[in-house]
């Protein structure tokens, strides 16, 4: 009888490169999940650089600037001191115990330490606006899209954000679950 050394099982060459594949609801699940994850980082990051940068979102709820931004475009607007204004931006200027009044400017002249005056006028206007608005800030757009705003408008209806609560936390609950696993 010889002593020899135990050799642990070798796995058959077939079937070692060969790795199992999940099923194709768990490849979906995790194909969503991989897109709301990234979905997320995306709110994050634009939270932070809202902040950071005063960055904010305003719907158009009439036709005053189109064509070139439409009724019911979501702009991105930055506040910005009405000294960087410049004839041709569209801003949107806050009036006090108005709407705020966004149209692109005809005109900035320096007024008291620190203030400016500004005319502006809509793209779809055939006149300036009737008075001349005196501000020591603006919020200029940087982008807009189109239709957006209707969504965003729907999204606020507290019925549509109920819901959307409560199936994000029935997927963070689906997601962190425990799962048996399968031990070969």
């Amino acid at each position: 009888m010889t002593l020899g050394t135990t050799h642990p099982q070798q796995p058959d060459q077939a079937t070692h490169h060969m790795r199992p594949r999940g099923s194709a609801v768990s490849r979906l699940s995790d194909a969503l999940l991989s897109v709301l994850s990234f979905a997320g980082i995306l709110c994050i990051i634009a939270v932070i650089c809202a902040f950071a940068f005063n960055i904010s979102l305003i719907m158009f709820k009439t036709g005053s600037m189109s064509p070139t931004i439409p009724t019911g475009s979501l702009a991105v607007v930055q506040e910005k001191p009405a000294a960087d204004v410049r004839v041709g931006d569209v801003t949107t200027i806050d009036r006090p115990g108005q709407l705020p009044v966004t149209h692109r400017v005809t005109a900035v002249e320096p007024a008291a330490t620190g203030m400016y005056v500004i005319r502006m006028k809509g793209d779809a206007n055939d006149t300036e606006d009737p008075q001349a608005y005196e501000v020591s800030s603006v919020r200029k757009v940087l982008w807009s899209t189109p239709g957006l705003g209707y969504f965003v408008a729907k999204a606020q209806n507290p019925t549509v954000m109920a819901g959307t609560t409560l199936a994000m936390a029935l997927l963070v609950t689906w997601a962190f679950w425990p799962r048996k696993r399968n031990v070969s």
